[in-house]
């Protein structure tokens, strides 16, 4: 599974903290909605396209919060500088 994409409600802490992750396995998309944190709890919804995945971020992302995206880690995860 690859992780496309981020949002994080800038918050921090355990209670107030949000992430909203759009991840791809094959030609399955996916959306995680997570609260707490690491820890947290979490929903997850399955789409056959892109496009119904992003609705649902759309939707997920919808509200007073101050969402901020950020970037994925690469496959291959971050290399050192040389």
């Amino acid at each position: 599974m690859e992780q496309r994409r981020h949002w994080w409600n800038g918050k921090w802490g355990r209670l107030a903290r949000r992430d909203v992750f759009l991840r791809v396995d094959g030609d399955r998309w996916h959306v995680e909605q997570r609260a707490g944190g690491a820890e947290g709890v979490s929903r997850f919804y399955e789409h056959a396209s892109v496009e119904e995945a992003e609705e649902t971020v759309r939707a997920l992302l919808d509200g007073t919060d101050t969402w901020r995206e950020l970037s994925p880690r690469p496959p291959g995860g971050w290399a050192p500088s040389v």
